[in-house]
C-alpha cells in the first residue's frame, strides 16, 4: 500500500472510533442517570419499609426454618 492509502484507511478507523466513543460515552451517561434514578427509588422504598415494619412490628429475624 502506499502512502495516501494507508492515511485514508487510519483516518476512516478513527472516524470509525470516534462515533464509536461517542455513542459509548452517551450510553454511559444514560446508565448513570438511571443508576441514579434506581438508587433514589430504593432510598424512597427502604423508608417506606422501615416506617411499615415499625408500624406493623414486623420481627427483623429470620424465621426458625432457616
Amino acid at each position: 500500500m502506499d502512502t495516501e492509502a494507508r492515511f485514508i484507511a487510519l483516518e476512516t478507523k478513527i472516524a470509525y472510533m470516534e462515533d464509536f466513543i461517542a455513542k459509548l460515552q452517551e450510553e454511559a451517561v444514560s446508565n448513570a442517570k438511571q443508576i441514579e434514578i434506581l438508587r433514589e427509588e430504593n432510598k424512597i422504598l427502604a423508608g417506606r419499609y422501615e416506617e411499615l415494619a415499625e408500624n406493623m412490628d414486623i420481627p427483623s429475624r429470620k424465621p426458625p426454618h432457616y
